[in-house]
């Protein structure tokens, strides 16, 4: 037993260990595949936590611990601030771990350095990815409690002008459940191709 555990923490530590957050899965999985980093060695934390962001640092605290309890010497953290108000950022440097740069995986996904240049137009649209277009029932509409009184939609997003799909992958059928969900919020849409942004060098340079 002893044997086995000891060649099994050399092998995590030749690993980098990954601690991503659930609504990116794919396409961190997808990133590995396409650039064969066989490497990389994933976790992923709850995606319903991003309508709970408290909960994003003290989980990701705990599956660093986990992590080096298992031998892994490199970690990386899958996740922009995600809303946590710099407490993240505080914990990576804390314990001397990186983390994707960007306020949100809808910056990192269109580029950070395009979505900050594009937000003059873009402070009154709402955002989706492939992941949310394909949860949007179950992240936005059940959540805030459209599906029991729609006429709270107009108090959510009576300030947002259009909805953006920034989407992954092109995928027809994503792109009417995207389409579909504009029309439910009442919002123009507009789509466009991101592909996986920042996401794949920040993975290439983990």
């Amino acid at each position: 037993m002893e044997e086995r555990s000891s060649a099994m923490e050399r092998t995590n530590a030749e690993k980098v260990h990954v601690i991503g957050c659930g609504a990116i899965a794919r396409e961190i999985l997808a990133v590995c595949a396409a650039n064969r980093l066989s490497h990389i060695d994933l976790a992923c934390l709850p995606a319903i936590w991003h309508n709970t962001p408290d909960k994003i640092t003290p989980g990701i605290k705990n599956a660093i611990d986990k992590a080096r309890a298992e031998g892994f010497g490199r970690i990386f953290v899958a996740y922009a601030d995600c809303g946590t108000g710099g407490l993240l950022d505080r914990l990576c440097e804390e314990e001397k771990v990186e983390r994707i740069a960007g306020p949100h995986c809808f910056s990192f996904f269109a580029g950070n350095a395009a979505f900050d240049a594009g937000w003059d137009e873009d402070f009154t649209s709402f955002f989706l990815t492939d992941f949310l277009a394909r949860q949007f029932e179950a992240f936005v509409v059940e959540p805030l409690g459209l599906d029991r009184h729609p006429e709270l939609r107009d108090m959510y997003f009576g300030h947002y002008r259009k909805l953006v799909y920034l989407s992954q992958v092109e995928d027809e059928t994503l792109q009417q459940k995207a389409k579909a969900a504009a029309e439910t919020l009442g919002l123009a849409y507009e789509y466009r191709f991101t592909g996986y942004g920042d996401l794949t060098p920040a993975l290439l340079h983990a």
